[in-house]
């Protein structure tokens, strides 16, 4: 894990409140730990939906850290939860294309109902600065590449609808009640706690498993299609420079949350298999396997991070080649 400790700005959030929606889960619980290294008083809030309380059990013991178990839906959980905190780091979500495409008034009810109520618990709460994550996949329709924040296309699922909602809601509340926001668009995002397991598994994390046990991994398409792969770290470091920035520009804004560089799942299977063959070396023979393409998928995805080095100096830490290394040192040791 990154040392964040290292970089001064962020020393500034020691004793600061901040609440982390979703905390449980795989990006949520990593912001958690990041922000207790750091000093910071945290509160968790989650309904275990999809995270996990395994991924925040080593936190009880820091008397610094608060568990709330609650759903976002209810606002009197949010309020209360909001109640004196400097910070919301909202991380709370349904996500999934396929999941929303299955089931969208759930993915509705969640991501855009349950962020309103926390919209206006921040609001009611005096709420310094709401950082929300949005969703790379709100550039839709747009073939245009690499990704830039002010040019996008029509949504292609309900989940990029509702992620989409998100940064209108954001932006009307600062503009209607002055509540500060930023919103964070992830890039398939992946690292250390992502759940490998469930139907709405991420590719990453699912391929690792399918390799561990000797079962082939079934891209979806020719392989051809292309992703901009951002480990965990590169994330955190986002997060925490939205919290911490003090340029008046910065803030009230959308940003990439990425690599600026682009992996196909074919390189990606390739990779894996080279990092995990150092662990098993006959998980080098495993067959590829292929299906049809996904209802909803954007073909290709690659973001401009441009935007994010000139208003948050955001310098990205780790390429895929070394996040992959990491995050497999970390499911060896975690799921065998």
């Amino acid at each position: 894990m990154q040392d964040f400790k290292a970089n001064d700005q962020f020393r500034t959030l020691e004793s600061k409140k901040v609440l982390v929606t979703g905390g449980a889960g795989f990006i949520g619980s990593n912001l958690c730990e990041a922000l207790l290294g750091l000093g910071a008083e945290v509160i968790c809030l989650d309904n275990f939906a999809t995270g996990h309380k395994h991924n925040i059990e080593p936190f009880f013991e820091n008397q610094n850290f608060t568990f709330i178990e609650g759903d976002i839906r209810n606002l009197e959980t949010c309020n209360a939860a909001c109640e004196g905190v400097d910070f919301v780091l909202h991380q709370a979500a349904l996500g999934s294309v396929p999941r929303s495409i299955n089931d969208p008034i759930t993915s509705n009810e969640v991501n855009v109902s349950g962020f309103l109520n926390m919209l206006v618990a921040a609001r009611d709460n005096g709420v310094k600065r709401f950082i929300y994550a949005a969703s790379s996949s709100t550039y839709g329709d747009s073939e245009k590449l690499p990704k830039v924040e002010h040019e996008i296309g029509k949504p292609l699922s309900p989940y990029a609808i509702t992620k989409y909602v998100n940064e209108l809601y954001a932006d009307i509340f600062h503009k209607s009640y002055g509540l500060d926001t930023i919103g964070l668009r992830y890039f398939n995002v992946f690292g250390r706690r992502q759940d490998p397991n469930g139907a709405y598994a991420a590719v990453i994390p699912l391929f690792v498993k399918k390799f561990m046990n000797h079962e082939s991994p079934v891209i979806n398409g020719n392989g051809n299609y292309s992703r901009d792969f951002t480990y965990i770290d590169n994330v955190i470091q986002m997060n925490l420079l939205a919290l911490v920035t003090e340029n008046k520009e910065a803030v009230n804004q959308v940003y990439n949350t990425a690599v600026g560089d682009r992996t196909n799942l074919l390189e990606l299977t390739t990779l894996l298999k080279q990092y995990m063959t150092e662990y098993d070396v006959s998980i080098g023979e495993v067959e590829i396997k292929h299906g049809p393409n996904r209802a909803g998928d954007i073909p290709h995805s690659l973001a401009s991070i441009q935007k994010a080095k000139e208003k948050l100096n955001y310098q990205p830490k780790f390429k895929i080649n070394a996040g992959l290394k990491e995050a497999v040192v970390w499911y060896w040791r975690n799921l065998k």
